[in-house]
């Protein structure tokens, strides 16, 4: 076939139906599991949907993104919220960003973090670090590091932080000092906004349901319970031969399956990515009536993040936890749903890495794609974005 789309994921299904909208039916999709949507899958727990690879919300802020989603899944079906986000601290809770709103903290505990932050790295005239753990000390301040950065992201990614880069930070809010300063001063938080400020979630379903949509659209070209094993990048070849395609679209985990026909550096680099694994616990007893989701920074709990269901999945009751496969321990009667690959790493050498891996692959037609295929964290709407995008590229080639 022209192009073979290894996964049915976001990044896969948008891709072959940007295809469909071109007027591009010589493609076909492999998908190792039974059902469409990846890490976007929902499955009906108690009555309700519960997102089985954690939060999954579609952002208001790509017009373009939206206008192609809806399409598949109406406006009309969904409902649209002011994201409410919270930090647990030791004396209660604060509204995310943190550094945005140590005001809402004792006033003892808001004089010593602005200290701490004055005498932060940044605004002291340090050189900016090269490693997470240390910037995130020089960027934010002791105070903020040790209370809450370093323990939520050792929970999340169960590593050592400093084998993390820092070119990835453009994730996190940018609030200054004087943001916080000024925040302090006046009682209201200061700063750019967090993502999914506003975000929209179906009135009926989980989010599972529209990407099942738009797996209903290419169903005739799909093929599931089909793992990509091998990858032949000369040959343009998978699992042996099996399939053959002038372009191959690459949306799984490149450490999935096994790669021939790379050159020297190609597998080692391959082996160089790390990811971290989720579990995501059901809890059937823990709601809130405003917040939609919280971020959990002690060592108290082992989940990192708790998203209350209620307050954005209609009629639903209980809430689910993120816990890091690492530190999950499984209890009589969990209900619990397994991702071994959630997050992708931002380890030192990444960007060198997927680099290397995405132009080798190119010079023979294959490309990676999405939050795996280009082993970055990225949210499904910019995955259907660039989806879209890419596909436009290599039809009007």
């Amino acid at each position: 076939m022209k192009y073979l789309i290894i996964g049915a994921g976001p990044a896969g299904l948008t891709f072959a139906n940007r295809l469909l909208d071109l007027g591009e039916k010589d493609f076909h999709i492999i998908e190792e599991c039974s059902t469409a949507g990846g890490l976007c899958r929902s499955e009906n727990v108690d009555g309700t949907p519960l997102d089985i690879g954690g939060g999954h919300f579609i952002d208001v802020r790509r017009p373009k993104v939206n206008e192609f989603l809806f399409r598949f899944m109406g406006e009309e079906e969904m409902n649209s919220y002011d994201r409410v986000t919270k930090i647990r601290t030791a004396g209660g809770r604060i509204d995310y960003p943190y550094e945005a709103n140590i005001w809402q903290l004792p006033v003892d505990d808001e004089v010593e973090h602005l200290k701490s932050i004055a005498a932060a790295g940044c605004n002291t005239g340090e050189p900016e670090p090269g490693t997470f753990r240390d910037w995130i000390k020089w960027k934010l301040g002791k105070k903020i590091a040790e209370d809450y950065m370093f323990p939520y992201n050792e929970k999340i990614f169960s590593v050592d932080l400093n084998s993390l880069g820092t070119y990835w930070m453009n994730k996190l809010p940018d609030v200054s000092f004087e943001d916080t300063l000024r925040s302090c001063l006046t009682k209201k938080p200061y700063g750019t906004l967090p993502g999914h400020a506003r975000f929209y979630y179906p009135k009926r379903y989980g989010a599972g349901e529209l990407w099942l949509r738009l797996a209903e659209r290419v169903k005739e070209y799909t093929e599931y319970d089909t793992p990509a094993r091998e990858l032949n990048l000369t040959e343009k070849t998978v699992n042996g031969g099996e399939y053959r395609a002038d372009i191959i679209i690459n949306t799984a985990p490149w450490t999935s399956f096994k790669i021939k026909g790379c050159p020297d550096g190609f597998a080692g680099s391959v082996d160089a990515l790390k990811y971290s694994s989720i579990v995501v616990r059901y809890l059937p007893d823990v709601e809130d009536d405003t917040v939609n989701w919280e971020y959990v920074p002690s060592m108290d709990y082992d989940y990192h993040r708790i998203l209350y269901r209620n307050t954005f999945a209609e009629g639903s009751k209980g809430s689910w936890a993120e816990i890091n496969l690492k530190r999950y321990k499984a209890e009589e009667g969990d209900i619990a749903f397994v991702s071994e690959y959630a997050y992708p790493l931002n380890t030192v050498d990444k960007p060198e890495r997927i680099r290397l891996i995405l132009d080798e692959a190119q010079k023979h037609g294959v490309y990676g794609l999405g939050r795996w295929g280009e082993w970055e964290h990225y949210n499904s709407d910019l995955v259907v974005e660039l989806s879209m995008k890419l596909a436009e590229k290599l039809e009007n080639k």
